[in-house]
């Protein structure tokens, strides 16, 4: 899940400690979350950002949150068209878990054998909100627990490109990969949404 930390980043979910994902425009991106289980890990990607990143991992706590961003007149995600008795954004809502010791920047995962195929990486593949493959959620939380120190000896070694025949197999389509290892990387967060990730004067997640 993508957002931008001048929005809301890893540090502000830490404070609230629980947000609404609010401000998801995209039927894909929204469907994606309407796919999620109480329970599923995240990933916390930020976006807009240099470099953009995985910055930490949240878990889904609750489904089915009615987007109330879509009702706000002032709100960036507001939705003329959305009526009360029948809201079109619904998100889910995530709790903090842990921030990486280790910044994830996208070039490294884009260097890192056992993630070529991950959605992300995609060229085109822009959507806030996006499916990852247990195998691939391992091996990012593994990148991201590392100590500075081990990251820093990890960026002195050249990485070799995995042949084609050792290629990671195709992420499997879940939305969330379920718990313990199936998470997923949330496009950019909308702003800020309506506390409690959402406060409706914060930037939109997407």
């Amino acid at each position: 899940m993508k957002s931008e930390p001048d929005t809301f980043g890893i540090d502000d979910l830490a404070r609230v400690t629980r947000e609404p994902w609010t401000g998801v425009r995209n039927y894909m991106a929204r469907n994606h979350m309407r796919a999620m289980q109480i329970g599923d890990e995240v990933l916390f990607h930020h976006s807009n950002a240099k470099p953009p990143g995985v910055a930490g991992l949240a878990r889904v706590i609750a489904t089915g949150v009615v987007d109330q961003t879509q009702f706000d007149p002032k709100s960036p995600y507001y939705d003329e068209g959305a009526r009360r008795d029948e809201p079109r954004w619904d998100c889910v809502d995530v709790e903090f878990v842990e921030k990486f010791p280790t910044y994830v920047s996208l070039d490294e995962l884009r260097e890192t054998p056992g993630l070529e195929d991950m959605l992300l990486l995609r060229k085109g593949m822009r959507l806030s909100v996006q499916p990852v493959s247990p195998d691939e959620y391992a091996i990012i939380v593994t990148l991201g627990r590392r100590t500075a120190s081990a990251a820093t000896r990890d960026a002195a070694r050249p990485v070799a490109k995995p042949s084609k025949a050792s290629k990671a197999s195709k992420p499997a389509k879940a939305s969330k990969p379920s718990k313990p290892s199936a998470k997923s990387a949330k496009g950019s967060k909308p702003s800020k949404p309506s506390k409690p990730s959402s406060k409706s004067a914060k930037p939109s997640k997407r």
